[in-house]
């Protein structure tokens, strides 16, 4: 069966999933999978997860030319300690992401954990804000992450919030392979 090329949205619009549920990313990762089912291109850009490799950065190239995945920041977490290289490597993240997002090469673009990047102090929200603000018109943006400044929920077309009532975690379940990573 031959797959239906699109001509792309005509009207992007800007969507934010924060809390601290799980499932935001997920989320993202869902909508990436329709739109590519209907022909769009997509580019998962990744904040602050050098680490890994993630579950989605092992099916991409499977996925198919028109799904990005850009991986981004230091193997490990945030060293919250001092944020000097992390910020660093957030603020270059940043630059790339913005050409992608203007190169007209994507009908959807997923920061994934820029949220986070702006909680840890690596991103300010007036960059994210700025990152809204150039987006081109007929590109959908996703924003993910835990703690979303209230500017930017206030810029934003839809606002998906992810709250934990019940977590495996607690109970000691570490993050799994295929599930969590």
């Amino acid at each position: 069966m031959l797959k239906k090329q699109h001509d792309g949205l005509e009207r992007g619009c800007v969507q934010v999933y924060t809390g601290n549920g799980k499932g935001k990313t997920t989320a993202a990762l869902g909508l990436s999978l329709r739109a590519l089912g209907r022909g769009l291109r997509v580019c998962f850009f990744q904040f602050i997860k050098g680490g890994g490799p993630y579950g989605e950065q092992l099916i991409a190239d499977r996925l198919g030319p028109d799904f990005t995945i850009i991986q981004t920041g230091r193997p490990g977490w945030v060293n919250t300690r001092d944020i000097t290289e992390d910020r660093r490597l957030a603020q270059q993240a940043l630059q790339q992401a913005q050409e992608a997002l203007l190169s007209g090469a994507y009908d959807l673009f997923v920061c994934d954990e820029i949220n986070g990047a702006v909680g840890f102090g690596l991103l300010d929200v007036e960059q994210v804000l700025e990152l809204i603000r150039i987006k081109p018109e007929r590109v959908e943006l996703v924003l993910t992450g835990r703690n979303a400044d209230e500017r930017v929920m206030q810029a934003a077309d839809l606002v998906t919030e992810m709250r934990e009532l019940k977590h495996y975690y607690q109970a000691g379940v570490p993050a799994r392979t295929g599930i969590e990573m």
